[in-house]
């Protein structure tokens, strides 16, 4: 019992103190966080053999890892002395049975949903799940789900994800109710439950919270979450549309994935990133600096290690202040991975020019007809467009045309594919870039 006390207690210290770190400018808040970065590697670099040769160098010295060498260097990136081979065993263990307590010597380990190359690997010590659950609470809860959590009866979360973790479990106590629900099997085994239940605070994958959101407008749910939250997937216009109009408030979202809690929504509904517990370091996608890859690290890690870690994500810079004004960095949205990005010639000079997914998703959503669930995969110079019908083929075509051309680049062929959903605990990927084409000199 009073271990359990001890733990609430570190909990609520890492809330408060999330909630408490305000700066007045951008400036004041990279100060603060270059001296948090300087402790964290003066501290960690010399317990990790992979660091061996840069002790003592700044950040901006430090060699850009990516998923690959993180796994091939697994040994060398934690300093609890677990390799690969035993973390990799014991979550795929976990995966295979549903029972995700199991851990190694206080160490939970879970595996990325591996819809892009091989599967990462993250590990938290039971003292990172303290904090994270801390400083996850104090971005989730507003002021009225904090005074309900204080004062009223117990917060309901429901929570809907591919795979459970130690590390979530941490956010249920006697004030939380929290409830996982697997997708394995589906989302219409829980359908009954989650009605029963009756969520404040509902979380799920932006495709598995639309179709939530579309059986509560068919009359066939009847729930009335406080807070939706998004996570997992990019929350696609439609599905937005589809929640707001069943739950009658804005969709949050967290971007939380192996490497680290991300971003986050602010009361505005705005996308920040979580810069006062990790530094990310963009790489500029374009010319104009509107889009960029995150490059991250994570300077409240203990156990495994991300220091400079490239993801493959694409992340769209806010271009208005934010209303709430927070000195993080500010973004309109993550946009997908980097291979969600088309490739066509210019018209001008033929050489290749990204597409961005939201050029392609703004077209279709501004289209003049509803359109439908649709996946487009690049092929070399063709798009494969993947709907139920021919009319469906022709409207998603059109808007993707209309898109190159306002980007003035070459429209590409279309091909008619059929659809084919892809299951519910499978992250959706609508767009996908699987060759590029080949260059096209004017």
């Amino acid at each position: 019992m009073s271990n359990r006390l001890f733990e609430i207690g570190v909990v609520a210290w890492h809330f408060l103190r999330a909630r408490g770190l305000r700066f007045r400018s951008r400036a004041a808040l990279l100060a603060w966080q270059q001296k948090r970065i300087d402790l964290f590697l003066r501290q960690r670099l010399p317990q990790l053999p992979f660091y061996r040769a840069h002790v003592g160098a700044p950040l901006a010295r430090l060699p850009i890892i990516d998923k690959s060498i993180m796994l091939a260097n697994f040994d060398l990136l934690n300093n609890v002395g677990i390799s690969l081979e035993e973390a990799t065993a014991t979550a795929l263990a976990a995966e295979h049975t549903r029972d995700f307590r199991p851990h190694i010597g206080g160490v939970t380990v879970g595996l990325s949903s591996g819809t892009q190359g091989p599967r990462g690997v993250f590990m938290v010590a039971r003292r990172e799940q303290l904090r994270w659950a801390g400083i996850m609470l104090a971005r989730v809860l507003d002021g009225a789900l904090l005074r309900r959590l204080l004062f009223g009866r117990p917060l309901k979360v429901a929570f809907f994800m591919r795979a459970n973790s130690n590390l979530y479990g941490t956010l249920a106590s006697r004030r939380i109710a929290f409830r996982f629900y697997d997708l394995l099997g589906g989302l219409d085994q829980h359908l009954r439950s989650l009605q029963g239940q009756s969520p404040d605070i509902l979380v799920a994958p932006a495709r598995i919270l639309g179709r939530i959101a579309a059986l509560a407008l068919e009359g066939k749910l009847q729930l009335a979450p406080r807070k939706v939250i998004a996570v997992a997937e990019v929350l696609e216009p439609d599905d937005r549309l589809r929640i707001e109009q069943a739950f009658g408030g804005p969709v949050h979202q967290l971007y939380q994935c192996t490497e680290g809690f991300l971003g986050y929504t602010c009361e505005h509904g705005v996308l920040h990133l979580n810069e006062e517990f990790v530094h990310i370091e963009p790489e500029w996608l374009d010319a104009a600096r509107t889009r960029f890859v995150p490059i991250v690290t994570d300077f409240t890690r203990s156990t495994q290690h991300f220091i400079r870690y490239r993801l493959n994500d694409s992340l769209r810079v806010r271009a208005e202040a934010c209303p709430c004004g927070s000195a993080a960095l500010a973004l309109d949205a993550v946009e997908g991975r980097c291979d969600d990005i088309l490739w066509l010639p210019r018209a001008d000079d033929g050489e290749l020019a990204a597409l961005y997914p939201d050029m392609i998703r703004h077209a279709i959503s501004i289209a003049t007809q509803a359109l439908p669930d649709y996946r487009i995969a690049q092929h070399g110079d063709t798009l494969h467009i993947a709907v139920a019908d021919n009319a469906s083929f022709d409207g998603v075509a059109q808007a993707v045309r209309q898109a190159a051309q306002r980007q003035g680049l070459i429209t590409p062929a279309c091909h008619h594919v059929p659809f084919t959903d892809t299951q519910e605990h499978i992250k959706r990927r609508r767009i996908v870039c699987v060759t590029k084409p080949e260059t096209v000199h004017a």
